[in-house]
């Protein structure tokens, strides 16, 4: 977030000292694509797991369990997830299914969020316009974990639905905050769900739990050029219809 913006922000009407807290890391937080290879330590990770439990749930469900990966396992599930999606893209055809349905289309508003995006990942990349070799080289890293030492498959209990999926949203929004207060780097990736039976053997995830996404995440390398953009916001004129009377 520009430095004007966070300043407006800060100096908006009714804000606290803990809500300067909350826009300095929602400003901050990014989807990270490169990073270190340290590890974050059992302990670190293993208290921003507990921050992350005091997320909102329907009727105090708490439907989200979360598999995560260190040290050799990170390694043996990196080795399994890129061979699978690169024999993949040698193929043209996914061997893979998800435990949901994707978005049956992006249109209007959302296709041009998309793909500006996207474009500006590829700039930073430098992606050419039209080269789909070098686009689908960058879309593979998703499934290198973008180098990550750690990574997290998320699913929910396959009876609740929609619901399920609802707080398992809640449940990833506050995990990216307790991340970034603790100077780690995540990034959410639907292309998890995409190779939902790879994930379920490999996890051992039970038939009855559905995936509903994956993470990576580490330390953050700020040099590399995948890091050095962000993503914008809409206005909040543009989300919010105010009902006065």
């Amino acid at each position: 977030m520009a430095s004007v913006e966070r300043e407006e922000i800060d100096n908006a009407p009714g804000m606290t000292a803990d809500a300067q807290v909350i826009s300095r890391l929602l400003a901050d937080r990014f989807s990270c694509r490169a990073y270190q290879p340290d590890p974050v330590p059992h302990d670190v990770v293993h208290t921003m797991f507990r921050l992350a439990q005091s997320a909102a749930s329907w009727c105090n469900s708490q439907p989200w369990q979360v598999h995560v990966t260190e040290g050799e396992a990170t390694e043996r599930f990196r080795e399994a997830f890129y061979s699978r999606a690169q024999a993949d893209a040698a193929a043209g055809a996914m061997t893979a299914s998800s435990d949901f349905p994707f978005p049956a289309a992006y249109k209007g508003v959302y296709k041009e969020r998309q793909r500006e995006v996207g474009w500006q990942l590829y700039e930073a990349v430098g992606v050419a316009y039209g080269d789909r070799e070098a686009s689908a080289r960058q879309a593979l890293e998703n499934f290198r974990l973008f180098g990550a030492p750690h990574a997290l498959v998320l699913t929910t209990e396959r009876d609740l639905g929609t619901y399920g999926v609802l707080d398992c949203g809640s449940y990833l929004g506050t995990l990216l905050l307790a991340a970034q207060s603790l100077g780690i780097a995540m990034i959410p990736q639907a292309a998890f769900a995409n190779y939902s039976p790879l994930l379920h053997e490999f996890f051992g995830i039970p038939d009855h739990r559905a995936v509903v996404c994956g993470a990576s995440f580490g330390y953050a390398d700020m040099e590399h050029p995948s890091n050095s953009f962000r993503s914008r916001r809409a206005a909040t004129d543009d989300i919010v219809a105010w009902v006065s009377e």
